[in-house]
């Protein structure tokens, strides 16, 4: 099956897939968290192919959400709680929001690293994969261990660099995720091989 990866890691399935989210959820039977970094209206617009409306489909997914947003334009679906990425920088964009859907009404700030370099990622222990808005492992990390339990089922329709994968297979949780950019897809599975361990093809 072309632009398909799945591997077990840990006894945990770790699936991976070329294409649109919309075909993605035609696979998927449970989910327990979505934790995504969608496009932004305000950051290379053209380059992810952002459009209006592109995280309306969320409405119709009732599981806990977790979605990254620009800290200067609006967010476009109904929430209960804001939480705060503070990227310990202190230029340009010092923080990003991550709005809570289906979930509790706390409010939380995250503090870590921007990663954007290989100095940086170093800095921070972490590897820097090329993409422009790469969220640290230790962030993504933490929020797993924070909104879901092992064995749990994730679900990152833009999957960008492979960060949420890769932090599910060191956490014990299973992954589902989609990213359209072939260069992207192919660099997360090969982040996967390196960074978790033993993966095995299925």
């Amino acid at each position: 099956e072309s632009g398909v990866s799945r591997f077990k890691i840990k006894n945990m399935a770790i699936e991976l897939f070329n294409e649109h989210y919309s075909e993605t959820i035609k696979r998927i039977s449970n989910i327990d968290l979505v934790l995504t970094d969608p496009p932004y209206p305000d950051y290379l617009v053209d380059r992810y192919g952002y459009f209006d409306g592109i995280i309306d489909f969320l409405k119709e997914i009732d599981c806990r959400q977790l979605v990254f947003w620009s800290a200067k334009a609006e967010f476009p679906l109904p929430y209960d709680s804001i939480h705060i990425w503070d990227k310990k920088c202190g230029v340009g964009s010092m923080y990003e929001r991550i709005f809570e859907r289906n979930g509790g009404n706390a409010y939380k700030v995250y503090n870590y690293y921007l990663i954007n370099s290989k100095v940086a990622a170093s800095y921070a222990k972490d590897t820097f994969e090329g993409h422009p808005s790469q969220k640290p492992i230790n962030l993504i990390r933490r929020l797993i261990l924070e909104y879901t339990n092992e064995g749990d089922t994730v679900f990152d329709p833009f999957s960008g660099s492979g960060t949420v994968a890769v932090a599910c297979a060191k956490e014990k949780r299973n992954f589902i995720g989609c990213e359209l950019d072939k260069l992207y897809f192919d660099n997360s599975i090969k982040r996967l091989f390196n960074q978790a361990s033993k993966p095995e093809l299925f």
